[in-house]
């Protein structure tokens, strides 16, 4: 009688990092590492402090030395370093799968600037824009923004996620403070015509239900009274999200189609999710697209997953799978 000894598919989880979204990083990761089946997986966690230190199992580790002990990464960072690409460049040089899209996709997809010129290269619909690529002559640049956009404004860094450094201008005493905060996370910053509407978010999923691009049923997002879907908003339960949301059934179709054609003009892999404004008058409008959404129990995609009966453990396993067979 012979016992035969499965190998288990060794899975390092990757969260923290260094950047400002570190909080949000450890809690995706932590949703990772206990939903991953444990039958199939042996799951160990890589915790990457805000100086950008690897560690585990509590001691500073060489990245190259922490990978040797893995077959695939899931990647649970958010923000610099791992969602702009910098992580991805260095995993694709261990040459060690990973989830989530390669390192140039995830750089592009980071910049919400180059992500803009590739939705209207597209003909995706996206709001007018001024891109600022210094804080000299801020009185000038501000006067700029005043000639092109009607009030408000949004002012947005370029190169940073959870809305983190973002701020809603109503007047010109404002304009000049928001510009200041948004480059204390970006070296450029974006300032976008405000578009009142209902805010919508909509997931995709790789080869997922018989489906080459699986999309999730599209989300209302109904802030609180006086807010937008900020930080505080994702993560401090001010805002409401009506899964799935009260869509028309031309707006539910359109904002899946566009959520599909905004992943595969990024060159996006595994999943994404993006988000719009939906305008009365002037339609459907992309805002950005997220390359690695959060998966903590606030965020949106366990949501949209939950709403289609499909369990967090096997689309998580899903996505590992698509890394593991990913050529």
């Amino acid at each position: 009688m012979y016992t035969i000894f499965m190998h288990k598919i060794r899975v390092g989880v990757l969260r923290g990092g260094p950047s400002n979204e570190y909080e949000v990083s450890l809690k995706t990761g932590a949703t990772v590492l206990k939903h991953l089946p444990q039958d199939k997986y042996n799951v160990r966690d890589i915790l990457v402090d805000k100086k950008g230190v690897w560690h585990m199992h509590g001691v500073p580790v060489k990245p190259h030395e922490a990978l040797n002990h893995f077959d695939v990464i899931f990647n649970a960072l958010h923000g610099h370093y791992g969602e702009d690409g910098k992580v991805q460049h260095l995993l694709e040089r261990h040459g060690i799968p990973f989830t989530g899209s390669g390192s140039f996709a995830s750089a592009v997809g980071m910049n919400k600037n180059l992500s803009k010129e590739i939705y209207k290269k597209e003909k995706i619909k996206t709001p007018q824009s001024l891109l600022l690529e210094s804080l000299q002559n801020i009185s000038v640049e501000a006067h700029k923004v005043f000639q092109k956009f009607p009030l408000p404004v949004i002012v947005k860094p370029v190169s940073s996620g959870s809305s983190v450094g973002v701020t809603i201008v109503k007047g010109f005493p404002e304009l000049e403070a928001a510009i200041e905060k948004a480059f204390e996370h970006s070296e450029s910053v974006l300032i976008e015509e405000f578009i009142d509407g209902i805010e919508a978010t909509c997931g995709v999923i790789d080869g997922y239900r018989d489906h080459e691009h699986y999309p999730l049923p599209p989300i209302e997002i109904r802030p609180h009274k006086g807010s937008f879907f900020d930080f505080a908003a994702k993560y401090e339960g001010l805002s409401d999200e009506i899964v799935p949301g009260n869509f028309t059934a031309a707006e539910k179709k359109e904002l899946e189609q566009l959520a599909i054609r905004a992943h595969k003009a990024l060159g996006l892999r595994h999943y994404s999710r993006s988000d719009f404004i939906i305008h009365p008058k002037r339609g459907i409008f992309i805002l950005e697209t997220n390359t690695l959404p959060g998966l903590t129990e606030e965020s949106l995609v366990p949501k949209a997953l939950e709403s289609v009966g499909a369990s967090l453990e096997h689309f998580l396993d899903h996505i590992l799978q698509l890394a593991i067979n990913e050529k």
